[in-house]
């Protein structure tokens, strides 16, 4: 049973604190329209300002605090049948790709990732369901050698 790398939680905290702060800035500026405008009344105006506190409130929770929470519940696990991964905190999912089933594998890096060095490994397996699988949160090179790992041994070179 493995774990993602722990870069991971500071890179899910600067994705969540910039989209947070694009959040909280929208609700700010719709906050100043409406009341320059005076298109909605007072006592709604007065709602939404007392509102902006908890909204940003909640983002600065969910940029801090969640990444950390959400790290704990992912793990995986590479054997000679294929790969497992857990993952979810409220909803828990198992998923299980046998090697069998492996049609190719990709070894993904945002601008983020890469600046922390981290990848995602998406597996694309045949059939409807989970026909693509990602892992985040990997070392770039564990993510290579994951991909390596996981390719049939038995398979042919294509024509």
């Amino acid at each position: 049973m493995h774990l993602l790398d722990r870069r991971r939680i500071a890179l899910e905290r600067t994705v969540n604190a910039l989209s947070g702060a694009a959040i909280a800035f929208a609700h700010l500026v719709a906050l100043l329209v409406l009341w320059i405008t005076n298109a909605w009344p007072a006592w709604a105006l007065s709602l939404l300002a007392l509102a902006w506190p908890a909204v940003f409130a909640f983002l600065l929770w969910f940029a801090i605090g969640w990444p950390a929470i959400d790290y704990r519940h992912w793990r995986y696990r590479v054997d000679h049948e294929g790969i497992e991964i857990w993952s979810g905190v409220i909803w828990r999912q198992t998923v299980t790709v046998p090697r069998s089933r492996v049609q190719h594998i990709d070894v993904a890096q945002g601008p983020l990732e890469r600046s922390y060095g981290l990848a995602t490994l998406s597996i694309y397996t045949a059939g409807t369901r989970y026909s693509k699988v990602d892992l985040p949160g990997l070392d770039h090179g564990v993510a290579l050698g994951l991909r390596d790992a996981l390719l049939p041994k038995d398979a042919e070179p294509a024509v």
